[in-house]
């Protein structure tokens, strides 16, 4: 005997779904827009707080491979082992094609 009931099932997904749509409205809020990023672009606890906003979505979306990066870019710099890329806008040498993640 199944102890799921559809209702329960229901609720659950129900549930999951509202969890993803408060986690992806965190990210908005954390998200540093090109605006503020050379405000901010070094603030190691916005920087971190970004991207483990941004690994609870990709994890709440089973994609486990992605979370695991994020958490990891949140955890550099949080123990400085990572550092911002100089501006793309201000000609620093070579361009950087890495960007910044897209929530």
């Amino acid at each position: 005997m199944s102890s799921d009931s559809p209702t329960q099932s229901s609720k659950l997904s129900t549930s999951t779904e509202v969890t993803l749509e408060t986690a992806r409205k965190l990210v908005e809020q954390l998200t540093i827009t090109s605006g503020d990023w050379h405000r901010l672009k070094g603030n190691r606890r916005a920087r971190a707080l970004e991207q483990a906003a941004t690994a609870i979505v990709f994890l709440l979306n089973d994609q486990s491979e992605e979370g695991l990066l994020r958490l990891q870019q949140a955890v550099g710099w949080l123990d400085r082992s990572i550092s911002a890329p100089p501006c793309p806008t201000h000609g620093h040498g070579s361009q950087n094609t890495s960007k910044a993640p897209q929530a």
